[in-house]
């Protein structure tokens, strides 16, 4: 089946077909994603109004590309799949409404995305993986471990109390007076600082749980640099080293007694750990990550970097996961702000 995917949750508008086999297997047929970055580059952050708007400006265009590099006409298309939430309510409703419209005038089925579940499936996009697996989601509007059991049914282990990570960097990004997104310029200057000069806060480690806390690290990270205001470039150099390293060693250990668990609960299955997201672009994190994987004796997947950011191929990829097991959704389907992966809605449903 080539299903189009269809992602608008945040600042990316993207669109993707993907073909998935009889065997299960998926390829990619074509993956356009246009960043709004420098859009909200002047605003210090996503200004939802402004991603909504120009999400309406330029989707259209961005399915005509993705059908365009596919070589196949939205007639020959089997399904439409679109993020349904979480994410900012109007880019959400852009690209739910318009895989609406495709659906109704082509007569195709309509898969609504949980954008989580995209996330959570794109290793078996990429990697071919099986059920079940460990997956760790570490983005800008998310940080949490998921127990992957099959298709609709997962187990959160553990979330961030406060901040998401993605969300973490780029608040000290801001601080510090670096460009968005955070991430990135955070480890760049992370390679030439010493991680050794701030010892910054590992908020939770020593409690028996598996959530995240990042405020109070990223408070630390205030406080630190206004007692050595003003800032010379090494400063800033090692303010985002030892952040980085805090960061990296908090993940590290949280990822490990997430890997004990997986064991404990699911005795003899191939120990996986997929990780998803932004965030998971960053080399100190997946080093450490790595490690931790081999200590385990786990294998560690990681979907190539232009897969873990959002994109339209994880969306056409999870609608047709949920489409080879029969479900589908009907255009009465509402999006959401918020859906949090293992609520009570995230089964199959199908559609009269």
């Amino acid at each position: 089946m080539r299903v189009l995917g269809i992602e608008t949750s945040c600042d990316e508008t993207a669109a993707a077909i993907v073909m998935r086999d009889a065997d299960g297997r998926g390829t990619i047929l074509s993956n356009v994603v246009r960043s709004q970055l420098e859009e909200h580059a002047a605003y210090g952050g996503v200004v939802p109004e402004l991603a909504a708007r120009s999400h309406v400006t330029h989707l259209d265009h961005i399915i005509r590309r993705a059908c365009e590099e596919a070589d196949v006409r939205l007639a020959d298309l089997d399904a439409i799949a679109a993020t349904a939430g979480p994410g900012l309510i109007g880019g959400v409703l852009v690209g739910l409404t318009t895989a609406k419209a495709l659906s109704a005038a082509l007569g195709k089925p309509l898969v609504a995305v949980n954008h989580l579940e995209a996330h959570a499936l794109t290793a078996r996009l990429t990697d071919g993986i099986g059920f079940p697996y460990l997956m760790l989601l570490v983005s800008g509007g998310h940080s949490q471990f998921v127990l992957v059991r099959r298709v609709g049914d997962y187990e959160r282990w553990g979330s961030t109390i406060d901040d998401a990570l993605g969300e973490a960097f780029d608040k000290v990004a801001k601080l510090l007076g670096l460009g968005q997104p955070g991430g990135p310029q955070v480890e760049k200057e992370a390679q030439s600082g010493d991680a050794s000069r701030f010892r910054f806060p590992r908020p939770l480690l020593k409690e028996d749980r598996l959530d995240f806390s990042f405020s109070g690290l990223k408070t630390a990270v205030r406080l630190a640099a206004e007692e050595i205001a003003p800032l010379s470039d090494r400063d800033v150099a090692d303010i985002c080293a030892s952040f980085q390293l805090a960061v990296a060693e908090i993940i590290s250990v949280r990822s490990t007694a997430a890997l004990v668990r997986f064991k404990e609960r699911l005795p003899g299955t191939p120990l996986r750990l997929v990780v998803a997201g932004g965030v998971a672009a960053n080399k100190a994190i997946g080093i450490g990550l790595q490690r931790v994987a081999n200590q385990a004796g786990a294998q560690l997947v990681v979907p190539p970097i232009g897969l873990c950011t959002d994109n339209g191929a994880m969306v056409a990829w999870a609608g047709a996961e949920r489409l080879a097991l029969g479900a589908a959704d009907g255009l009465d389907f509402a999006a959401k702000a918020r859906w949090a992966l293992d609520s009570a809605d995230m089964g199959l449903t199908h559609a009269a």
